[in-house]
């Protein structure tokens, strides 16, 4: 997908920031009609910069940007409002959220469900007291926007409906299969699970985390096994 050489305004959002040169950052965000986008911010390590105090994750920004490379030139990025601010296990959760982006999107690869899949998802954290059906949704709509469709109210093997009373081995790469007190390599979920993940529905303690065992061993497989630090956090600040 190519890029004007400038873009004005753009709803956007900080992934993250890293040091570039002697006072500016290198900015990966994520924009609703051109995906991610890296970006130069010229001196906003000074203490004057204009741009040092929006280029702040869980933002929505309006940003302008001009260039044509592998690295944009960030010209402004304007405060939005409107998104309360995540705190405590909701900002760790953001900054997950993030780091899928970051290592399962492609730049410059626009995905405009995403990303109000994403403002939805950042407000819920920041309104709801438990994030972990949060979670699960946003998992499912990136895998659904990476083209990899969840296979979850078929069996993979017979194409019969799923049973609610019935225990499923999940291949990542098939989808379910009948157990059938059949011993299968793979994460055993409940039929149940299944299909309430098929309608979002995380009322249930047991698919809450059966579903949570589900989308770690898929995410765990498009990521070829590689860690997410925001997971490792989560266990070290989980083993405190």
């Amino acid at each position: 997908m190519s890029i004007r050489a400038r873009q004005d305004n753009q709803p956007g959002y900080v992934l993250h920031t890293y040091p570039y040169r002697e006072t500016s950052l290198v900015v990966e965000t994520f924009t609703r009609s051109h995906g991610r986008v890296a970006m130069i911010a010229r001196g906003a390590k000074r203490p004057h910069s204009a741009l040092r105090g929006n280029i702040m994750a869980f933002r929505p920004l309006g940003l302008s940007w001009s260039g044509r490379g592998e690295l944009r030139l960030l010209l402004r990025a304007e405060w939005q409002g409107g998104q309360q601010q995540l705190q405590g296990r909701a900002l760790l959760c953001g900054f997950y959220l993030n780091e899928l982006l970051l290592k399962l999107l492609p730049r410059e690869d626009a995905h405009e469900k995403l990303f109000l899949d994403y403002q939805t998802a950042l407000a819920r954290l920041a309104a709801e007291p438990e994030p972990d059906a949060v979670l699960r949704r946003f998992e499912k709509a990136l895998l659904r926007e990476m083209g990899y469709a969840l296979a979850l109210d078929r069996d993979s093997v017979n194409g019969a409906q799923i049973d609610p009373n019935a225990t499923y081995a999940y291949d990542p790469e098939r989808g379910p299969l009948a157990v059938n007190g059949v011993a299968h390599p793979g994460l055993a979920l409940s039929g149940r699970t299944l299909l309430d993940i098929v309608h979002d529905d995380y009322s249930d303690p047991v698919t809450l985390q059966q579903a949570k065992a589900l989308m770690r061993l898929l995410i765990s497989h498009r990521l070829e096994q590689k860690p997410l630090n925001s997971r490792r956090i989560f266990e070290e600040l989980r083993q405190l």
